[in-house]
């Protein structure tokens, strides 16, 4: 293809073992060649960029380096993977990136040997790196592990618990923390790297060693002293006392896009005989690539794009975004209620509340990638009388489920969650798929449960969430624009556990919880085209039920089938547990539960997704059709009967 960059020295590297037959200064060249092919293969396909460009040196530096895929390489989260999947034997594929059957936007096990721990969450590499680096000195096999943890990842608190048990693994554990954003100490040139070099060595570090047993003889006292001392007067230099205080040996900051500092620097690493070794390096999101460094918050994850320009493809015109749905009217609401607050978990602009922040920023909190915190937090918040609304995506808030159940759900404290990213996220991916929310909160004592079926729906919901007090409530919603309902200009507070009729009918009943309401009207008109009268119900709360409007529907229609965008556990699992606790399924009652299958779904786009879910309006019919045509009194928590 005519606009494919011009690679020679890349076409001849197909996996790290091509890479390590190179010449060092070659690989200038060989990281420059990268660093085209994943703007042209990210420019086709979308996905996330700036950060992976960030890390193209460290990755032709630890490929060339250390023995992968013996050595297990960890990359956190794994947004900045793609140059990784290019040197991996992938580049024939990389432009099928989070596309159906392409490869995944992050590491994935069963793609590659060279991805020994799949990721997309943050702050886990360094756990399962010691994992991996404390099997292979227990079963005396050669092989380290190796963590590629960003700073930003380093707020969550699950990377300083793994860094606080890292002395287990001896000198089989490398971290390196690639500072990419607010650096913890700048580095300075050709001292900081010559530092880092001598630092790291196995002169310095065995010359080390034998003042310190030399010095342990003479007096435990002095050698404590000593050791202190020295590791006082290192931190000085370079930082890191932080980590020296964890057990690691800290080594750096270095510029981490200069291959002639890192290369050194990362086999002292590799060689050394002393103990869990962390390496700072410095480096800039978006290097290489103008735009995305001019702006690394828009290039982070990126539409398709102009190679030459940086312009993403925009989006036709269309209904608004439920994030910013959701934000515009949690901003009214704060207009007019002082005790409003807002809490993200560094997802500010993903879930609307950047808008937030612009409108109220003192009662705006990003808490980092901390969202046990960001529950407690907001805890802490609700027991002194204000009104905290927690805007975490589904996927993220289980990171915190122990926090929901202990510190809110039991002291029956009013938090108010806002769940974006519930349901199918398409090219994300099982990973990020907000699929289990409904079951997890909906079997909590004292929690109230809506999902939206449309952004006129968030708007109500919103603000019916925030002028509940009795009590925790969530509101799910999905990514993505609305259905094009037009939005209130006034707010209603609805009534709790109370759903809608949408349309009347006599034979059919469909309960919708969600999104898919706009696919059970579709599939109530294919229903009625057939002879069949449908009732089409919009139950807006998973708890409490509506239990007055499902007992009509479920004695009154001769099927009925209810319809979620969630886990199996969720709203047709409540449902029927109250048919059979109310003796209605004893009276011949005809019930489907329509809802996620139960495996984790790859990535393609989202109608693809529903479609192989089954959860569209072709399926619903297919599902009454059925349920009709045997007549059977059978119920099940089957997908489709």
């Amino acid at each position: 293809m005519a606009d494919l960059p011009n690679t020679p020295l890349l076409d001849t590297v197909d996996t790290p073992h091509d890479l390590r037959k190179l010449k060092p200064a070659d690989l200038r060249q060989l990281a420059d060649e990268l660093r085209a092919e994943t703007i042209s293969a990210v420019g086709s396909t979308g996905g996330h960029l700036g950060s992976g460009l960030g890390v193209v040196e460290l990755t032709v530096a630890i490929h060339y380096v250390f023995d992968t895929p013996d050595d297990r390489l960890i990359w956190d989260v794994g947004h900045q993977c793609y140059p990784h999947k290019i040197l991996t034997g992938r580049r024939d594929r990389i432009r099928t990136l989070r596309q159906g059957g392409g490869l995944s936007g992050f590491t994935k096990r069963s793609e590659s040997e060279y991805d020994p721990f799949g990721a997309a969450h943050s702050s886990t590499s360094i756990s399962a790196a010691l994992g991996f680096a404390v099997a292979n000195k227990l079963a005396d096999r050669p092989g380290k592990g190796i963590a590629v943890i960003g700073d930003g990842a380093m707020s969550a608190g699950m990377a300083y618990e793994a860094m606080n048990n890292a002395e287990a693994a001896g000198n089989r554990l490398v971290v390196i923390l690639n500072d990419n954003d607010m650096s913890i100490a700048p580095p300075v040139g050709g001292l900081s790297a010559y530092l880092a070099r001598t630092v790291s060595s196995s002169n310095y570090l065995g010359l080390r060693s034998l003042a310190k047993r030399a010095i342990r003889r003479i007096s435990k006292r002095v050698h404590n002293a000593a050791e202190k001392a020295e590791e006082f007067a290192r931190g000085m230099v370079t930082g890191g006392t932080l980590f020296e205080e964890l057990g690691f040996y800290y080594v750096g900051p270095i510029d981490g896009h200069n291959l002639d500092h890192l290369i050194p620097v990362l086999e002292n690493a590799r060689d050394s005989e002393h103990g869990p070794i962390l390496v700072h390096v410095v480096t800039k999101k978006g290097k290489g690539y103008g735009p995305a460094e001019a702006a690394a918050d828009k290039y982070h994850g990126v539409q398709k794009f102009d190679v030459i320009t940086g312009a993403q493809a925009k989006a036709p015109p269309g209904p608004p975004s439920y994030q910013n749905v959701f934000a515009d009217q949690l901003i009214k609401e704060a207009d007019a209620d002082p005790r409003i607050i807002a809490i993200t978990a560094a997802m500010p602009s993903g879930t609307g509340l950047d808008r937030f922040g612009k409108a109220h920023p003192d009662r705006t909190f990003d808490v980092g990638i901390a969202e046990q915190h960001a529950v407690t937090f907001a805890a802490g918040l609700a027991a002194q009388g204000m009104r905290p609304f927690c805007a975490i995506y589904s996927t993220f808030l289980q990171r915190a489920y122990d926090q929901v159940v202990h510190d809110v759900a039991i002291q029956n404290l009013p938090v108010r969650f806002a769940i974006d990213r519930a349901g199918l996220v398409g090219a994300d991916g099982a990973t990020h798929a907000g699929s289990f929310d409904v079951t997890y909160l909906a079997t909590l004592p004292n929690f109230i449960v809506m999902a939206a079926a449309d952004e006129a729906e968030l708007v109500h919901m919103t603000h019916t969430a925030a002028l509940h007090d009795d009590g925790p409530i969530a509101v799910r919603y999905p990514r993505g624009n609305g259905v094009g309902i037009a939005l209130p200009a006034v707010p209603e507070r609805l009534e709790i556990g109370k759903g809608r009729v949408v349309r009347e009918g006599k034979t059919v009943a469909i309960l919708s919880l969600g999104t898919r309401l706009a696919e059970a009207i579709k599939a109530a008109d294919a229903l009625e085209a057939k002879g069949l009268s449908t009732t089409v119900a919009d139950l807006r709360f998973a708890k409490p039920l509506d239990e007055d409007l499902i007992r009509r529907l479920l004695t009154s229609h001769e099927v009925a089938v209810t319809v979620e965008e969630g886990a199996i556990g969720g709203l047709g699992a409540h449902v029927l547990t109250m048919a059979s606790d109310q003796g209605l399924i004893d009276a011949g009652l005809k019930l489907r539960t329509m809802r996620l299958p139960d495996t984790f779904q790859d990535q393609d786009k989202p109608e693809l997704q529903y479609a192989e879910a089954g959860l569209n309006a072709e399926h619903i019919v297919d599902t009454v059709l059925k349920a009709l045509r045997y007549n059977e009194a059978v119920v099940t928590d089957g997908a489709r009967a």
